[in-house]
């Protein structure tokens, strides 16, 4: 597959009824959005059974109905976490079982109405005491049966990977990765890059503190449904660092005629080894105010700009510089 540099993400359009929810959101504006979005050009959705707690691959399932087969993008999603639909708002299992991935698989498929899930990712590492081997292998297997047509991981690490590795390749990696979240790329991308195993981070923008137009005043708005209003990047010193980090984003981003938005998100693909980056929105203006990204080539003038703004403020954590920049 070849996928644009930047992708939809659908973890908000799964609304607020749920344990790690953004807030009560509108379905036909994010219908709007995954269509404005693909008009636009990106060319992928990535989604997880999870959000929402099925809703938003339903609501995906809502926008691809009315774009041609032909203009359809790839659809990624997720298995792996499992809920109590008696209590919704509890925080779901992290479950391996393979009897459970077949299940999941089957139950994503019906929720997005099709035949193949494009890439099917485990996301995050089990915590039912089946080992990573058992369920990797459901995941292949998966594949081989035409299920699905790539498999992927989430949230792993470089000995999770080369564990899974051994049994099959592990044709992608999802981890976080932003200018606030940086671990990533000091174990993680140099494996990925050395086992030609795509990558497609999440959160490139820190969950919107990224953007230029997040404000401290606004954190303390963030509603109890919001899982950001409980998360330390959003209070005291950790959230005026980072959006000091916001403000050299925003001047970087003056200075080629974008956005904070495009210029966070372009700093994690100017790493080489990052294949695209998964970007949220949650209604139609949101996609303008990003999608620059995706032909935004930042100079070594401004990475290192951002780099010096990461020390000076002690934002984030993790390397702060590509080794190359741009690709």
């Amino acid at each position: 597959m070849l996928i644009t540099p930047v992708g939809l993400g659908a973890w908000a359009i799964g609304g607020g009824d749920w344990a790690v929810g953004w807030g009560d959101q509108d379905d036909s504006q994010s219908i709007a959005a995954i269509r404005h979005a693909v008009e636009r050009g990106v060319n992928w959705i990535d989604t997880a059974a999870i959000y929402g707690l099925g809703h938003s691959e339903e609501v995906v399932r809502a926008a691809l109905r009315e774009i041609p087969a032909s203009q359809r993008p790839f659809v990624f999603t997720k298995c792996g976490l499992r809920w109590d639909e008696a209590d919704r708002m509890a925080p779901p299992h992290n479950v391996g079982d393979p009897k459970s991935i077949r299940l999941e698989c089957e139950a994503s498929l019906k929720r997005l109405g099709v035949d193949r899930l494009d890439l099917y990712q485990m996301h995050w590492p089990s915590r039912d005491g089946t080992p990573i081997e058992e369920y990797w292998q459901a995941l292949l297997d998966l594949k081989a049966e035409g299920k699905v047509r790539a498999v992927g991981l989430s949230n792993h690490n470089v000995a999770q990977l080369a564990a899974a590795e051994k049994l099959g390749h592990v044709d992608t990696l999802q981890p976080p990765f932003s200018a606030i979240r940086r671990e990533f790329a000091a174990a993680e991308l140099p494996w990925c890059a050395e086992h030609d195993t795509g990558v497609i981070v999440y959160s490139p923008m820190q969950a919107g503190l990224l953007t230029g137009a997040f404000t401290a005043e606004r954190a303390k708005r963030l509603p109890e449904n919001d899982w950001r209003s409980r998360n330390a990047e959003f209070t005291g010193d950790k959230l005026k660092a980072n959006l000091a980090l916001a403000e050299t984003m925003k001047l970087v981003g003056q200075r080629h005629g974008t956005s904070a938005a495009a210029v966070a998100i372009a700093w994690t693909l100017a790493w080489p080894g990052v294949t695209g980056a998964i970007v949220g929105a949650r209604e139609p203006a949101q996609v303008d105010g990003w999608i620059d990204a995706a032909t935004l080539h930042l100079r070594k003038a401004d990475l290192d700009e951002i780099a010096a703004t990461i020390k000076r403020t002690g934002a984030g954590s993790g390397p702060s510089l590509p080794a190359e920049p741009g690709h």
